[in-house]
């Protein structure tokens, strides 16, 4: 795990920022494996961002992936440039 654990409910008050190198589009795959394991097997993906305190991880499920976000639920979405990782 390469950020420190947090809540899904505690997303709201980090400052999330763009990673320092964008990983959209290599980690196109494994966004939408994560997807699909959300919505089809209510499996959890843990979600490495970056913030202004550092990177971030939480597990949750991933409800949807837009052109610029990851959308979890409760509508709190991460923009994809601030992706780091993702693993399941």
């Amino acid at each position: 795990m390469l950020g420190e654990l947090i809540e899904k409910e505690s997303i709201d008050i980090s400052k999330i920022v763009s990673a320092d190198q964008n990983h959209t589009e290599e980690l196109r795959d494994k966004l939408n494996s994560a997807q699909r394991l959300g919505n089809e097997f209510k499996s959890k993906a843990d979600i490495t961002f970056n913030t202004t305190e550092g990177p971030k991880t939480v597990s949750t499920t991933v409800w949807s992936v837009t052109e610029r976000y990851l959308q979890l639920k409760s509508g709190v979405h991460i923009p994809l440039s601030s992706l780091i990782d993702i693993d399941f």
